[in-house]
């Protein structure tokens, strides 16, 4: 698995992994930070397999404000979520910011995956269209 910037020929997979609609996510790529996983890390594999394996398997966007980086949308495969937690991890470490994730309550395996990739849950967070949110957090002296 290799993790790149997204480009905008990557909105589609990404509207695909997330639901939203091609324009958003889009948008999405042009106005945030936005990492997608791919599955071709294979060493001397050929230009065809390459561009195959191209496709993402997987994305994270976040942006920085306020003093926080914020997780603002992270869909896909479970392993290249893992892999994809580092890179806002890594920003937020690097500008000294504490980093936060918003999540439905009811997204059990998504909380767990934010629970192992080092955030604490911090409290509830808004309501998206009437579903309760849990909010996540790493401060900035606790990155692990």
């Amino acid at each position: 698995m290799r993790v790149r910037d997204a480009v905008e020929n990557d909105a589609e997979a990404i509207a695909a992994l997330s639901g939203r609609p091609v324009d958003a996510a889009r948008e999405m790529v042009h106005d945030r930070s936005v990492r997608v996983a791919v599955a071709n890390d294979e060493p001397g594999s050929t230009r065809e397999a390459a561009e195959a394996s191209d496709e993402p398997i997987g994305y994270v966007a976040f942006d920085a404000r306020r003093g926080t980086v914020h997780v603002t949308g992270l869909d896909g495969d479970r392993t290249a979520l893992k892999r994809l937690l580092e890179e806002p991890k890594r920003f937020a470490s690097g500008e000294g910011l504490a980093i936060e994730a918003i999540v439905d309550r009811e997204e059990t395996e998504r909380r767990e995956l934010l629970e192992d990739a080092g955030f604490d849950r911090a409290g509830a967070g808004p309501r998206f269209e009437g579903t309760p949110t849990v909010r996540y957090r790493i401060e900035v002296d606790d990155r692990r």
